[in-house]
């Protein structure tokens, strides 16, 4: 009987605990699915928008995601189309209904495409065009794809800023 009822008192004590740690865990998904959350950016594609020379993280925002207020100019993070598990940085350069003119291969830029971006899809281009790899080699990007807007860039401390959406 003595065994049962340390057992009974530490669960007693343990499931406040617990429970105040699943609803922290809670807070975190429901912030980082539907408000907010941060991303580690690397890799050349958006020179000189970020600094590389170290890691950027930058504050990134749902809600203009999911209301279909993205525009022309927004940096986003966007599920590759090539590899899924894959999240990549890049810059809304066309939305549904415009006409955009691009060379796929940047050393070849007299040999130029045209298209209409297609209704729910986004065309994205990352900042760097001489290393980057994003629609002008994948094509249009579809809406669902876009996890995020990023809007603020917190490290390094020295590159501290809200992101402009003017296209580079």
């Amino acid at each position: 009987m003595g065994m049962w009822f340390i057992l009974k008192e530490s669960v007693k004590e343990a499931l406040p605990k617990a429970a105040g740690v699943a609803k922290g865990f809670c807070f975190l998904h429901v912030t980082g699915r539907y408000l907010c959350n941060i991303d580690y950016l690397t890799g050349p594609s958006m020179l000189p928008t970020f600094n590389l020379n170290r890691d950027n993280i930058a504050l990134a925002e749902t809600i203009s995601t999911r209301l279909g207020k993205l525009r022309s100019g927004d940096i986003v993070s966007v599920r590759s189309p090539e590899v899924p598990t894959k999240i990549v940085i890049k810059r809304i350069k066309a939305v549904a209904g415009d006409v955009v003119s691009y060379a796929p291969d940047p050393k070849l830029p007299h040999h130029n495409n045209t298209l209409v971006v297609p209704k729910g899809h986004v065309w994205v281009e990352g900042d760097n065009p001489h290393d980057s790899r994003d629609s002008r080699q994948f094509g249009a990007v579809p809406y669902a794809l876009i996890c995020s807007r990023l809007f603020l860039v917190l490290w390094p401390p020295s590159d501290c800023r809200l992101l402009s959406n003017k296209i580079v």
